[in-house]
């Protein structure tokens, strides 16, 4: 390129190429990277489809905005390359303010749209899928006239166990969960901060001590799904892993009995149920 100014016509035919590619590629590598490139979360419950879809809008509107920038480098280096032997000023580049506008107003409105699909997904029962403390800011309500069943789960080096409080309070190092009903987790620990995390469910919560963490998911079918701690907590943290089960209400409902029967001779030990649990400490040299 000469340093002369370009004319009006190739700087209007310069736009309509980049947009035309940028327009093009956008149409066809966002669907194409949706469909073909495995999104998080996508399993056993209501919050795991809720994360797919909310990974899917992201998606959706950030490929675009990177297809952008990578289409204008692009165009700009193969369209403004310089091939003879003398390297030449390129042409001088002024301020467009229509162009500025149109900027500011495009990625406000995405932004402002992000924040308000963002606020809306979160304010639905358990579609963060995460712990939000003793306190959620959206409880989850009862389904068919059936309030969610609260299941404990306590963090300790290095395993986690469960207790059904609406079962007398059984501790089991098994979860297993009826699929259909709303489930209440209530997420702490004994000892270090854990994090438990059901991939297929949808499901992270923090584990603390003395903390109550609570997170709601509903698991929408049978099927097993893993459960690891995602919080460093020690030396065998790696090993902190297992299976859970999600299964009929009838299969639940046996289960149940037969961890009862099988833990009862030592049920007697356990402390009272309670949301979290402070174990006392131990004196120097204890």
């Amino acid at each position: 390129m000469s340093s002369d100014k370009q004319s009006q016509p190739e700087r209007h035919r310069d736009l309509l190429w980049f947009l035309l590619i940028w327009v093009v590629a956008s149409a066809v590598l966002t669907p194409l990277y949706i469909i073909f490139v495995p999104l998080p979360a996508n399993g056993n419950s209501n919050d795991a489809t809720g994360q797919h879809l909310d990974n899917g809008v992201l998606d959706a509107v950030a490929i675009p905005a990177v297809l952008l920038v990578v289409c204008f480098l692009a165009y700009a280096m193969v369209r403004f390359r310089q091939t003879g032997p003398e390297i030449e000023e390129g042409p001088r580049v002024y301020g467009h303010r229509g162009l500025q506008n149109v900027w500011i107003v495009v990625t406000s409105v995405l932004v402002t749209g992000l924040f308000a699909f963002g606020t809306w997904r979160i304010l639905a029962p358990g579609a963060a899928g995460s712990g939000q403390g003793a306190n959620p800011l959206s409880p989850a309500s009862t389904k068919g006239g059936v309030s969610p069943l609260p299941v404990q789960v306590i963090g300790q080096q290095w395993q986690f166990t469960y207790r059904y409080p609406t079962y007398g309070g059984l501790e089991t190092p098994r979860l297993v969960l009826p699929y259909g009903r709303v489930i209440e987790f209530h997420v702490t620990s004994l000892d270090v901060i854990h994090s438990f995390w059901a991939y297929e469910l949808g499901v992270k919560a923090d584990a603390n001590p003395g903390v109550d963490n609570v997170a709601y998911v509903t698991p929408t079918r049978p099927g097993g799904f893993d459960v690891r701690c995602a919080e460093l907590c020690g030396i065998w943290h790696g090993y902190m892993f297992a299976r859970g089960r999600v299964v009929t209400r009838p299969a639940f409902e046996r289960w149940i009995a037969q961890q009862k029967r099988f833990f009862e001779p030592v049920t007697h030990y356990l402390p009272p149920y309670s949301d979290s649990y402070l174990p006392p400490p131990l004196r120097r040299g204890g």
